[in-house]
Order: C-alpha cells, then sequence, then structure tokens
C-alpha cells in the first residue's frame, strides 16, 4: 500500500521518529532481497522446470506480474536494479539463515520471506518439520537479521493453503498426474483421488501444520517488533484456482499466481511513502 504525501511532509514523519503516521508509512527502500524457496524464485512461471526470477511475487522486473521491486521503483529513486534474490527452490526453514546472511551482507534494507511449504510438503506426514523446529529457525534467522540490519523491514508472507491446491485440481487428470508420477508435495497430495477417511484426515493434518507455521511466523514477526510485518494470512485464504498455477507441474504459482501473490502481500504488508 503507498501513502501520498508531500515531500515535506514526508520528511517530517521520518525524521520525527515516533507517532501513528511514522509506524504507518516507511520510506522506500534502497535495497531489497527476497527470501525463501522456489515460490519467490518464480519457478515453472515461465519455463519448463527452471526458476524465473523476473516473474517473483518479490523482487520480480517482469511487468505481468507487478512485484513489489516494481511498485516500490516508482518511489525510490535508488532501488532501481537492487533487487537481489537470495531464495533457492526445495529451501526448507533450514537454509532461512544462510538466506539472510546474504541479504545482510548486501545491505538489503526490505527484505520479503516467503519459506514453509518444502517444510510441509515433505516425502511423508511424519517427514514435516516440527512447529518447534520452524520457530526456532525463523527466531534465529530474524535475530542474524535484526543484529546485521537492524532499520531493515521485513515482510513475511503466509504460506499458501496447500489442502485449497488439493480441491481445486483433484479433478483434473494432467494435475494428478503430475502429483502423483513426479511426487510433488506427497504429504499433501499422494492418493489424490482418496477420500477415505485416512487420506481426508492426513491433509487435514497438514493443512493444520501450515496454518501452525503461519501463526509461528506471526508471532515471531510480532516479537521482532515494528520493523517487521506479515500479510494477515492474505496468501493463506486466497481462493486460487487453477489458473493460478503453473501447467509445467501444477504446483507452483503461474505468472498469474505470481501476479496475486505480489498484490496480496502488497497491500497487506506496509503503507509506503509516496514522495511525490
Amino acid at each position: 500500500m503507498i501513502v501520498r504525501l508531500c515531500p515535506l511532509l514526508a520528511a517530517v514523519i521520518v525524521v520525527s521518529g515516533s507517532g501513528t503516521a511514522q509506524a504507518a508509512a516507511q520510506p522506500a527502500p534502497e535495497i531489497m532481497a527476497a527470501l525463501g524457496d522456489s515460490i519467490s524464485t518464480g519457478f515453472n512461471a515461465c519455463g519448463w522446470y527452471v526458476s524465473c526470477a523476473s516473474r517473483s511475487w518479490s523482487a520480480g522486473d517482469h511487468r505481468e506480474v507487478t512485484s513489489h521491486y516494481l511498485r516500490l521503483s516508482k518511489l525510490s529513486g535508488t532501488l532501481h536494479k537492487h533487487n537481489l534474490n537470495f531464495a533457492v527452490p526445495g529451501s526448507t526453514s533450514a537454509d532461512l539463515l544462510g538466506q539472510v546472511k546474504k541479504a545482510v551482507a548486501a545491505k538489503a534494507d526490505y527484505v520479503t520471506i516467503l519459506i514453509g511449504a518444502q517444510d510441509a510438503c515433505a516425502g511423508t506426514e511424519q517427514a514435516m518439520t516440527p512447529v518447534p523446529t520452524y520457530r526456532r529457525r525463523l527466531q534465529a534467522a530474524l535475530a542474524e537479521l535484526r543484529a546485521g540490519m537492524p532499520r531493515a523491514r521485513v515482510l513475511i508472507a503466509s504460506i499458501p493453503d496447500l489442502r485449497r491446491l488439493w480441491q481445486v485440481g483433484r479433478n483434473n487428470p494432467l494435475a494428478r498426474t503430475f502429483w502423483t508420477l513426479g511426487r510433488i508435495c506427497p504429504a499433501m497430495l499422494a492418493n489424490p483421488i482418496s477420500t477415505r477417511r485416512a487420506d481426508t484426515q492426513r491433509r487435514n493434518r497438514v493443512r493444520e501444520r501450515v496454518m501452525a507455521y503461519n501463526r509461528a511466523a506471526a508471532q515471531e514477526c510480532a516479537t521482532y517488533g515494528p520493523g517487521c510485518r506479515t500479510d494477515g494470512g492474505a496468501v493463506f485464504s486466497y481462493p486460487f484456482t487453477l489458473d493460478h498455477v503453473s501447467k509445467w507441474d501444477y504446483f507452483h504459482p503461474s505468472a498469474a499466481g505470481q501476479r496475486v501473490l505480489a498484490r496480496q502481500t502488497f497491500e497487506h504488508g506496509f503503507d509506503w511513502i509516496d514522495p511525490r
């Protein structure tokens, strides 16, 4: 969200260091970094099993997506071409600390984090990352970021609802084929046509795990302080359809899905000052 203010008023708000307006509206960043997994690399959004960083909801530069980077570039003369992407396909919460260290080394003053889908998308339900482990890893990553870049703004996006993916794709033969042959997110998507009680309960438990990750992330963000925002669950609750999913694997967001991610997270994240 963008708050338009005259340059003089914007300067007063930034310098004052206190007050509701200062907390609600932030100056645009100079360097931004996307952290997370394949979702933030734009994987399969423009080709067959490749990362499409230009389509990233966070740091991408393709006009079709209208990423955070493109939106914020209109407000900052220094952000142009300072859109870094340290996300890596397949990453779990265990990899977040290493990505944060790269963002700190790059002096990123705006960092987006979307991590946890791969923690839930394990080979089995039992292999999913425990919630306390997920929380500890996020705590360590945020502590590292706060120590290295104490004035950085951090946006933590909620993990998408994986059960929603099963619901919208279970009747599509191609989706079921990709999920089964590719062993995509088996904890949720195994036996996709089954409505047996055991499979239904398994899917519900995986969904509960994702919800628990999102709650833990929101709590750690609140502990971090005013420099951190979440999307308030906007990504998790968004009613996406197969039109928002890549037809290369029926799992990752398509360019249209990345555009939805960008809009939902930007509108529910920080308020940014437009000095024009």
